[in-house]
């Protein structure tokens, strides 16, 4: 029996979860299916693509560094993928057609709000970071309809630009890092890369009270982040862990017309961890 076909590319993309996921959504959801991890050389992207699509394969995951380059790629986009900029999930039509879309926020709105719930609705929010990961999940969390989202970034100016771009869904304001002293939150999301490098974000330790602080990253221990917020208060840590299954779960959906359970992958991909 021929298996429908599915990938993700990236750069690197070795360390990535997805095969595992996809083949635990497959045996949940009795789909025949094969999902690999594409290593894909920068400036190969788009010939990658077209390889795949002429070998038969009906759904493609992008990561990073190739998110804008799927956005410019796909033939038509959703209007999540169309405000976030940025493509991370193809969907491929039986004409051919590259249907672009993006998950990502989706994701996170779901970890958040299914999976841990928080509510979203009303709440003061701060995002940290400004580049392509939060770029992505910026309009579902204003779709959930927070009183404030606060941007703050190292380069100013990306932050003003992200405020600027979703103004129209949301009451958006940026911020130094400096300037949080003495402000108050709900909810932190850090979606900076600091946790990549064991760093965190320069900011005021007095933001954290019996707040709930989420990393985007995850790894095999709190991330640097989450650590630090506990240290001082945080009422809650959590990683971008549900997230990843969460966004895959989206994209899966999208492939297959079926939404598989996450919350046992979740904890089948956090113990290989």
């Amino acid at each position: 029996m021929n298996k429908d076909r599915y990938a993700v590319m990236g750069n690197p993309v070795a360390h990535s979860k997805s095969p595992q996921i996809h083949a635990l959504f497959a045996a949940q959801t009795n789909a025949c299916l094969r999902y690999e991890a594409m290593l894909v050389e920068k400036g190969g992207f788009n010939a990658a693509v077209s390889e795949f699509q002429k070998s038969g394969g009906q759904g493609l995951n992008v990561t990073v560094p190739f998110k804008q380059e799927a956005w410019h790629l796909a033939d038509k986009r959703s209007d999540r993928a169309e405000l976030a900029g940025a493509v991370n999930t193809f969907v491929i039509k039986a004409d051919g057609e590259l249907y672009g879309d993006n998950t990502d926020g989706q994701g996170l709105v779901v970890d958040l709000i299914e999976n841990h719930k928080i509510d979203i609705k009303a709440a003061k929010v701060l995002v940290i970071g400004a580049g392509g990961a939060v770029r992505g999940v910026l309009a579902p969390i204003l779709a959930c309809r927070p009183e404030c989202v606060t941007m703050v970034n190292r380069t100013m100016s990306k932050a003003t630009e992200l405020v600027q771009h979703f103004a129209s869904l949301g009451t958006l304001k940026t911020s130094s890092f400096s300037d949080l002293s003495g402000q108050t939150f709900d909810l932190i999301i850090n979606g900076s890369a600091a946790s990549l490098q064991g760093e965190v974000p320069p900011l005021p330790a007095s933001i954290i009270h019996k707040n709930c602080c989420y990393d985007m990253m995850y790894g095999d221990q709190p991330t640097s982040f989450m650590s630090w917020a506990a240290e001082h208060g945080a009422k809650r840590t959590i990683d971008g862990l549900g997230m990843l299954v969460e966004q895959a779960a989206e994209s899966f959906y999208l492939w297959r017309g079926e939404r598989p359970a996450t919350a046992e992958v979740i904890a089948k991909i956090r113990h290989q961890l």
